[in-house]
C-alpha cells in the first residue's frame, strides 16, 4: 500500500512549544497591558451569535442563516461539570447522543457519538474552520454500548479542553458539499479562544453515593501584541474516580461462602469482584491559539492542541470454580428457574505427561489423560478480573495565512497536521495456552495510530450583478492524506501457547493405549474423519488479543477535492446558496455532490429555510483494514471476538465483499419566528437517506469444522465468532428540531431562558444478510426518540441562578437486552453562583439533583436475573451502555474561577 511519513507526538509538541516561547517572549511586555483589554470569551459570542460554518458570507447570524445552527458560548460550555467534551455537549444539545460505555473494550476510552441518530463517522468536526483528524480507535465493540456508532472512526473531541472554547457552532444539516466527506449528519466547529487576559478554575465533585470523585484545574491566559496579533494558551488537568454501580457476582457470593480463607483475594474485596461503572482516568490537555498581522489584511495563524489521558477498566470476572449448588433465577412472566454459573476456561485442567518415547500408540505431542495435571488456580485461587489499561494521545497543529485583497477577495491557505494513538495494555491477566509456570500477567497489546495530514485552499470574491446583495462566490481544494497503523503486541498476548491443543491418550495399560477419538465430517467433502479429541486453552492474553505480525502494518488513503459555491440575497426577501463538490480517493474512485438552500424573509418576524444536497462517507484505512480479537459480552456469555478486514481470507470464507463508499441525500425545511426582540423560536424538520451504510456484521460462530478449512481461525477458537465491514444496509432518518430562546430584564437582574426539543426516528429500508435483527432494531431504538432540554438563568448583581430541565423518552438495547424497554425519564441539573469584586466566583452545583436512574434490567429467558443478588450472572443491575444519562445518578460540584 501506500505509506505516509508518521509524525510524532513529540515533533509536534516541540513545535507547539517553540511557537509558544517565541511568541509569550515577544508579547511578555504587552502583559501588563492584558487587564486593561480584556474581552470575554463567552460574552462575544453571545453578542451576535456570527456563524462560521454552513456559509461562506461573513453577515450571517444564527437567526438569518439558511441552515439551522446551534450556537453555544464559553459560558454554557464551561457551566458543565465534566471533563470530557462529549458528556458538555450532550447535557446541551437534545439531538447529540453517545453512550457512558462502562465495559467496552478500548470503546470505553474513545467514545463514540451520534448527531440526529447516526453515526459519529458520519459527523464532521472542525477547529476554528479546519479538519480535525479520526481517532485512531475504530468502534468494534459488538455490545450495546456502540450500537449507534458500532463500525465508525470518528474524531475524539473528548481530547479538546472546554477551557479553550470560545464557542461552539453546530450544523445540524448535511454539508459534504462544502466540507467534504463525513459531514452527512452535521458539522461541529470549534472556535477558538482569541481574547486577552487570565483566568484560572478549579472544581472538585463526587456522586451522591460518594464515589466517582471528580478534580478538574484549568487555566487559559491570553496576550495582545498592540493590533499585530494575539497568543491564546489553554491547560486543563483532570483526574476522574471510579463508580460502581453493579452487584456483586452470584458465583462470586458462592466463593466466598465455600472459601472464607480466600474471600479476601478475591479482586475488589470486599467490593464486586467486576465493575459497572465509569472506569477511573486522568490526563492533561494544551491548547495554543495563535496569529500575527503581517500587513495590511493579512495573517499568519497557528493553533496547537496537545492531549494525553490514561484510563483503566475493570473487566469481565474470571472465576476459578463452578457453583456447587444451582441458583434460583428470576426468568420474568413469575417464571423461575435454576442456573449454575461454571468455571472460567481459563481454570480447565492442563495435562502434564506427554506420550512416552516409543509408544507406537500414542505419538509425540499427545498427552496422557490423567490426574497429572495442573491449572491457573495455582496463579489466581480466587480468580482474577483483568484491568485494561488505555492511553490515548492526541496531536492537531494548524499553520495558514489568510487575508482580504482588493474588491473584497479573499483567501485562506493552511496545512493541518493531526495524529492519534491509542495504546492499549492489560494488567491481572493471563495467556491461558501458556500456562501457569510461564505466562505472563500484564500484555501490551500494541499501539493503534491515525496520522492526517491536510492542505486547503479556500477563496471567495463577493461579484456584484444587480441583487439585494453581492453574489458571494466561493471556490478551493483540498488535499488530504490519512494513514492507519498497528503495531504488534507482546508475542504472548496473541501467540498460541504450548497448551493450545491437547491431543488426549488414555492408558488401557501401563504403556499401552488409545487416543480419545470422535468422528467429524469433513466441511470441504463431506466425508466422515475420526480425529482425536483435544483439550484446549484459548490462545492470547485472557479479554483482549493482541496485535499479530499478521494484522500489524501501516494502511494509508489519500483524496484531493475542488469546490465551488455561491451566495446571495436576490431581493431584500430571498436568499439562495449553491455548493457542489468533486471528491476524487486513490482507493475508490471520484465522487461528486451539491448543495442547495434557501432563506425567505416572509416578514421582519418570519423567515422561511431550506435545503436539499447529497453526501457521501468514504471507508477508511482503518475500517477497511482492522484486526482485533476481543473477548466480549454478548447476550449472557462471554465470546471471544475476531474482526478480521474484509480482503482477509478469513473474513472472504465468510463472504465478505469489498467496500464502498456510503451515499446520502439530504433534506430540511424549517422556519424562524421572531415575534420579539428577545424571542426567538426555529422548527426544522429534516430527512436524511443514507445507502450502502457502514457497519459490523453479526456474529458468524466458529466451529472445528471451520478451523480445519480455515486454519488463521484457531486464534479465535471453537465456539468463538468473527465479524467484518460490510455495506450492509440503508436507512431513513427522519426528525424535527425545535428551538425557543427568551432574552429578558426582570426588575434589576437579566432572565433567558430557553427549550430545545428534538424528534429523531431512523429505519432500516434494505438490509442484507449480513446484519441480523438485534443490529436493526438498535438503529431506530437505542437513543430516545423524544430528548428535550429547558433551561433557565437569572443574574442580578454578582449572584446568578441556572436550573436545567432533560426529558429523554423510552428507549431499547435490543442487542444486550431484547424485549426490553427502558421506560422514559426526567432529570434536573441546577447550580449557583456569586461573584466577588467583579473576578471571584463561586458555583456550587449539582447534575441529576433528584438521583434519577434508568430502569433496572428486566428479568427473561435471556437475561435471568438471580435472586441471590437481584442482578445477572456478571453483576449488572441498570443498562451496560449507561442509557440517554448514565447510571451513576447525582453529582454534586463545587467551583471556583478567577477571571482578570
Amino acid at each position: 500500500g501506500h505509506t505516509v511519513k508518521t509524525y510524532s507526538n513529540t515533533a509536534l509538541r516541540g513545535a507547539l512549544l517553540a511557537t509558544a516561547a517565541l511568541l509569550t517572549t515577544t508579547l511578555a511586555p504587552a502583559i501588563a497591558n492584558a487587564q486593561q483589554t480584556t474581552a470575554a470569551a463567552d460574552d462575544a459570542a453571545d453578542a451576535k451569535d456570527i456563524v462560521v460554518i454552513g456559509t461562506r458570507r461573513t453577515d450571517r447570524s444564527i437567526t438569518d442563516s439558511a441552515s439551522p445552527i446551534d450556537v453555544i458560548g464559553a459560558t454554557e460550555l464551561n457551566a458543565q461539570p465534566a471533563a470530557n467534551m462529549l458528556d458538555v455537549i450532550k447535557n446541551l444539545v437534545p439531538s447529540f447522543f453517545v453512550a457512558q460505555n462502562t465495559i467496552s473494550d478500548a470503546s470505553t476510552f474513545v467514545r463514540s457519538p451520534s448527531l440526529r441518530g447516526l453515526p459519529g463517522d458520519q459527523i464532521l468536526v472542525l477547529i476554528n474552520g479546519k479538519r480535525f483528524n479520526r481517532s485512531s480507535l475504530v468502534q468494534v465493540y459488538s455490545g450495546g454500548d456502540t450500537a449507534l456508532s458500532y463500525g465508525a472512526q470518528a474524531a475524539d473531541i473528548g481530547t479538546i479542553p472546554s477551557i479553550a472554547i470560545k464557542s461552539l457552532q453546530i450544523l445540524r444539516e448535511g454539508a459534504t458539499a462544502q466540507y467534504g466527506s463525513d459531514a452527512i449528519g452535521g458539522v461541529i466547529n470549534y472556535g477558538i479562544r482569541d481574547d486577552a487576559g487570565i483566568e484560572l478554575q478549579a472544581r472538585y465533585g463526587q456522586t451522591f453515593r460518594g464515589d466517582g470523585k471528580n478534580k478538574q484545574i484549568a487555566g487559559n491566559v491570553g496576550f495582545k501584541m498592540g493590533d499585530r496579533g494575539f497568543l491564546n494558551l489553554s491547560a486543563e488537568w483532570f483526574d476522574d474516580g471510579q463508580t460502581s454501580r453493579g452487584a456483586q457476582r452470584p458465583i462470586a457470593t458462592q466463593f466466598i461462602t465455600n472459601n472464607p480463607g480466600l474471600a479476601s483475594q478475591l479482586p475488589n474485596s470486599p467490593g464486586p469482584v467486576q465493575i459497572w461503572g465509569s472506569s477511573p482516568a486522568n490526563g492533561y490537555k494544551l491548547f495554543l491559539n495563535s496569529g500575527v498581522d503581517l500587513g495590511a489584511d493579512s495573517k499568519l495563524y497557528f493553533t496547537g492542541l496537545i492531549s494525553h489521558s490514561e484510563a483503566n477498566q475493570s473487566f469481565n470476572y474470571r472465576s476459578p470454580v463452578s457453583a456447587t449448588t444451582p441458583f434460583t433465577v428470576d426468568l420474568g412472566g413469575g417464571v423461575t428457574g435454576t442456573r449454575s454459573p461454571g468455571r472460567n476456561g481459563s481454570f480447565a485442567p492442563i495435562f502434564l505427561t506427554p506420550c512416552p518415547t516409543g509408544n507406537s500408540t500414542c505419538p509425540v505431542g499427545g498427552f496422557v489423560n490423567n490426574t497429572n495435571t495442573t491449572s491457573f488456580a495455582s496463579v489466581y485461587p480466587a480468580g482474577f478480573t483483568p484491568r485494561f489499561i488505555g492511553v490515548v494521545d492526541e496531536s492537531f497543529g494548524t499553520v495558514g495565512i489568510k487575508g482580504t485583497a482588493e474588491a473584497g477577495f479573499t483567501y485562506d491557505l493552511s496545512g493541518t497536521l493531526g495524529r492519534h494513538s491509542t495504546d492499549l495494555s492489560m494488567t491481572n491477566s493471563l495467556s491461558p495456552s501458556y500456562g501457569p509456570v510461564v505466562s505472563q500477567r500484564s500484555f501490551k497489546f500494541g499501539k493503534l495510530i491515525q496520522s492526517e495530514i491536510t492542505g486547503n485552499l479556500d477563496l471567495t470574491y463577493p461579484l456584484e450583478v444587480g441583487f439585494a446583495s453581492p453574489v458571494t462566490l466561493s471556490g478551493g481544494m483540498e488535499y488530504r492524506r490519512e494513514q492507519y497503523k498497528a503495531t504488534v503486541g507482546d508475542a504472548q498476548s496473541f501467540g498460541a501457547g504450548p497448551f493450545a491443543s491437547q491431543p488426549l491418550y488414555t492408558e488401557t495399560a501401563p504403556g499401552s493405549g488409545i487416543f480419545n477419538r470422535t468422528t467429524r465430517t469433513d466441511i470441504i467433502n463431506g466425508v466422515p474423519t475420526v480425529v482425536n479429541v483435544t483439550a484446549n486453552q484459548s490462545p492470547g492474553a485472557s479479554g483482549y488479543g493482541g496485535t499479530s505480525p499478521q494484522a500489524a502494518g501501516t494502511f494509508s488513503q489519500s483524496n484531493y477535492s475542488f469546490y465551488a459555491g455561491a451566495e446571495t440575497d436576490v431581493t431584500e426577501a430571498l436568499s439562495l446558496g449553491l455548493a457542489g463538490r468533486y471528491e476524487n480517493y486513490n482507493t475508490f474512485g471520484g465522487v461528486v455532490v451539491g448543495k442547495f438552500n434557501f432563506l425567505y424573509r416572509v416578514s421582519d418576524a418570519f423567515s422561511l429555510r431550506g435545503t436539499v444536497g447529497t453526501g457521501f462517507h468514504a471507508p477508511s484505512p482503518g475500517q477497511s483494514n482492522v484486526q482485533i480479537l476481543t473477548t466480549n459480552f454478548v447476550s449472557g456469555g462471554q465470546v471471544q471476538t475476531g474482526t478480521y478486514p474484509v480482503g482477509s481470507e478469513v473474513a472472504q470464507f465468510f463472504q465478505a465483499k469489498t467496500l464502498v463508499p456510503e451515499r446520502s441525500t439530504n433534506f430540511g425545511l424549517g422556519f424562524i419566528l421572531k415575534p420579539t426582540s428577545g424571542l426567538t423560536f426555529t422548527v426544522d424538520a429534516y430527512s436524511i437517506k443514507v445507502t450502502n451504510r457502514l457497519t459490523i456484521t453479526k456474529n458468524f460462530t466458529v466451529t472445528q469444522l471451520n478451523i480445519d478449512a480455515r486454519p488463521a481461525l484457531a486464534a479465535v477458537g471453537p465456539g468463538g465468532v468473527i465479524n467484518y465491514f460490510a455495506n450492509a444496509y440503508d436507512t431513513v432518518t427522519e426528525g424535527v428540531d425545535a428551538v425557543a430562546s427568551y432574552r429578558t430584564d426582570l426588575g434589576e437582574g437579566k432572565f433567558n431562558a430557553s427549550l430545545a426539543y428534538n424528534y429523531n426516528k431512523s429505519r432500516v429500508t434494505r438490509a442484507t444478510t449480513a446484519v441480523d435483527q438485534a443490529q436493526i432494531a438498535g438503529v431506530s431504538s437505542f437513543a430516545p426518540k423524544h430528548r428535550a432540554i429547558l433551561s433557565a438563568g437569572y443574574e442580578l448583581g454578582g449572584f446568578s441562578l441556572n436550573a436545567r430541565g432533560n426529558y429523554y423518552s423510552s428507549w431499547q438495547q435490543t442487542i444486550d437486552y431484547p424485549g426490553q424497554t427502558f421506560g422514559a425519564k426526567a432529570t434536573a441539573d441546577l447550580d449557583v453562583s456569586y461573584t466577588i469584586a467583579d473576578h471571584y466566583t463561586l458555583t456550587l452545583g449539582a447534575n441529576n439533583i433528584f438521583n434519577t436512574y434508568p430502569d433496572k434490567i428486566a428479568a427473561s429467558a435471556t437475561n435471568p436475573v438471580y435472586q441471590v443478588t437481584g442482578s445477572l450472572a456478571d453483576g449488572q443491575i441498570y443498562p451496560r451502555s449507561g442509557g440517554p444519562f448514565g447510571i451513576n445518578g447525582g453529582f454534586w460540584y463545587a467551583r471556583v474561577k478567577v477571571k482578570y
